[in-house]
């Protein structure tokens, strides 16, 4: 519904149609103002705004495609809906070319001008938007490097800033392509050890042997290939910050040997009798739901409870909000200089389907989008057709408005479950978030889940990490 202070301009030669549009929109309302002929409604725009512009196509003076391309050089941002008795192709391409954003055939339900007329004002909202953070981005101020303006991200900003000048551990837990690294270089970079190195070990990616040797280090000869003594990287990050990424990989057998090591800030290198001390701040990593791990064995609880001294949750990027534009914008900006392509922004159109995305591979997936988009378009600004398939087919769904029919009725506590395993789905089955995010206690969470598992319910989909 449009804004109180605003409203749709009609213009019609015809003032009986006019007013009857009139008292069916302002009984919905609409604030409506009408003008007889194209000049008094430009007269009309030039003193005050609107939302949309309703014109005829057939009227004598100027016509309704003279005023579409007058609207538009004057005031580009109001979209104009055209209605006309004498409706063709020819006619509609030529409006459309001129400015249109829609087009009515006459006679016509009120109820399909409300359609396009909400449609035309969400879509001057998204271009406002789009526009607002063209201009931000554009003067950006990102934290240490990290995009977002979101109020989930300002809360993680804000506790990024609190923790960095201390010497807690750090677990930052969030989906894969979040940006755990890049939030464990912003707190290195702020802290007392910015000077000192900051070096990352992804535990998932190498076997159990090779992690403790590059963890801890080894002696000479301690294993076939061992030709020379190695220091390992809590040593190596002496002064500096370790950024254990993905933990929650990391075999069972290593866990011990490095919560010894983080209890006594000394490490036994592989294959060596002595222990040589290390001074290097732990920033550890996951995307699985380590509480959740722990509960199934397959995470050392004192290990947990050694790296959960300050929790750090990164949201997902479909939480984020308007973070989608913000960020599509930092990255087009981006790619564009690299490639030496002029493309300056991203159409209302296309923002709409990054808006409505669910965007499972996160900040990661949106950087790969637009970069393929520069690459791709034949525009000067990012068009649907330059997005990838699944993302060009996004569009927010609208709410239906019918009721079930009472068969379809089922009991309150039956609502619940089905409520509570969509926000664990959409929490990526990270339990913690989940809780968090209904106002449970976990172990409430926990007990609920097990209980309609007990029953032989569906509630293991998405229960786990």
């Amino acid at each position: 519904m449009l804004p109180s202070d605003l409203g749709a301009q009609f213009v019609d030669d015809e003032p009986e149609l006019c007013r009857t549009l009139e008292t069916a929109l302002t009984r919905r309302g609409y604030r409506v103002a009408w003008e007889s002929s194209a000049e008094a409604a430009e007269a009309r725009l030039r003193e005050r705004d609107f939302d949309a512009v309703v014109t005829d196509l057939q009227m004598p003076g100027i016509g309704g495609i003279a005023l579409c391309r007058n609207v538009l050089e004057a005031r580009p941002g109001v979209p104009v809906v055209v209605m006309t008795a004498f409706g063709s192709l020819e006619t509609a391409i030529e409006a459309i070319r001129a400015g249109a954003y829609d087009f009515l055939l006459k006679p016509f339900d009120v109820e399909f001008l409300v359609i396009a007329l909400e449609r035309a004002v969400q879509h001057r909202t998204l271009r406002e938007e789009v526009r607002r953070l063209r201009e931000a981005a554009a003067l950006e101020d990102a934290f240490e490097g990290i995009v977002g303006k979101s109020p989930a991200m300002r809360k993680v900003f804000d506790l990024v800033s609190r923790v960095a000048d201390t010497e807690s551990t750090v677990l930052v837990s969030g989906d894969s392509g979040t940006g755990k690294e890049i939030i464990a270089r912003a707190i290195h970079a702020r802290s007392p050890r910015k000077c000192g190195p900051f070096l990352a070990l992804d535990c998932a990616a190498m076997p159990e042997t090779l992690l403790e040797s590059e963890l801890f280090g080894h002696a000479k000869g301690a294993f076939t290939d061992a030709r020379a003594a190695r220091t390992g990287l809590l040593v190596q990050a002496n002064g500096g910050t370790l950024f254990l990424d993905e933990v929650g990989e990391m075999p069972l057998a290593v866990q011990p040997k490095l919560l010894r090591s983080l209890q006594e800030r000394r490490v036994r290198p592989v294959g060596s009798g002595a222990e040589v001390p290390f001074d290097a701040r732990i920033i550890a990593a996951t995307n699985r739901d380590l509480e959740s791990e722990v509960e199934e064995g397959r995470f050392r609880r004192d290990l947990f409870y050694r790296l959960h001294v300050i929790p750090v949750d990164l949201p997902p990027l479909r939480m984020r909000g308007n973070d989608i534009l913000l960020l599509a914008q930092h990255f087009l900006r981006r790619f564009s200089a690299a490639s030496g392509r002029a493309v300056s922004g991203i159409t209302a159109a296309a923002a709409e389907r990054l808006l409505a995305h669910d965007w499972p591979g996160n900040v990661r997936e949106l950087q790969n989008c637009i970069e393929r988009a520069v690459t791709l378009t034949a525009c000067d600004q990012i068009v649907p057709d330059d997005l990838p398939e699944g993302i060009r087919a996004s569009l927010p769904g609208k709410p239906s408005l019918s009721l079930p029919e009472p068969s379809d009725l089922v009991p309150l506590e039956e609502v619940e479950r089905r409520y509570i395993l969509r926000v664990l789905e959409a929490s990526g089955g990270n339990r913690t978030m989940a809780a968090r995010t209904l106002g449970l206690d976990r172990k409430t969470l926990y007990r609920k889940l097990d209980l309609w598992e007990g029953r032989g319910g569906p509630a293991k989909d998405g229960a786990d990490s």
